[in-house]
């Protein structure tokens, strides 16, 4: 089996549980954050929907400078409403699938690096990339959004279990 066929299920169960929790993001609360140095939901939320396009940028080069000595930092897009918000997401997870789909054995092997400022952040293998890069800083933010959701009486989807407000799988 080639290694795509080995990544997607776990990529496709990601992505649907992101999904879930993106569907809950209240419009009305996209400048709300619990504190002054968190970002805002609605900021947190377009990060969460921007995330599989970094599938591309792993797959298909060597590095990305998230912060170019000549241009701008890379930043995601914001998203004026939920609608908005899930057609962004939905996009970039259409895209990222078909790069992971397409990609050959030999290339997940492959070294790639994120850069900040010109400068190597880490090097690692473009599979583990994958794994640590998309997937679980995916999870992650998903994580913190599901906090976020908490803190102004939105119910948080169930995930890899019940939730308070989903006791059993949803």
């Amino acid at each position: 089996m080639p290694l795509s066929q080995s990544l997607l299920p776990e990529f496709d169960h990601e992505m649907a549980n992101t999904r879930k929790t993106l569907e809950r993001v209240p419009e009305d609360k996209f400048g709300w954050k619990p504190h002054e140095k968190s970002t805002t939901l609605g900021r947190l939320a377009a990060h969460l929907a921007e995330i599989p396009v970094w599938t591309e940028h792993t797959l298909k080069s060597e590095s990305l400078d998230v912060n170019p000595p000549e241009g701008r930092p890379a930043r995601p897009a914001d998203a004026a409403s939920r609608k908005e918000l899930l057609a962004q997401f939905d996009k970039n997870v259409a895209a990222a699938r078909a790069v992971i789909a397409a990609t050959p054995d030999a290339e997940f092997g492959k070294p790639w690096t994120l850069l900040s400022g010109g400068k190597a952040v880490f090097t690692l293998p473009k599979a583990a990339v994958l794994r640590t890069f998309v997937l679980s800083h995916s999870i992650h933010h998903r994580a913190q959004l599901g906090v976020y959701l908490r803190l102004n009486d939105v119910p948080v989807p169930s995930i890899y279990g019940p939730s308070a407000d989903e006791p059993a799988f949803g």
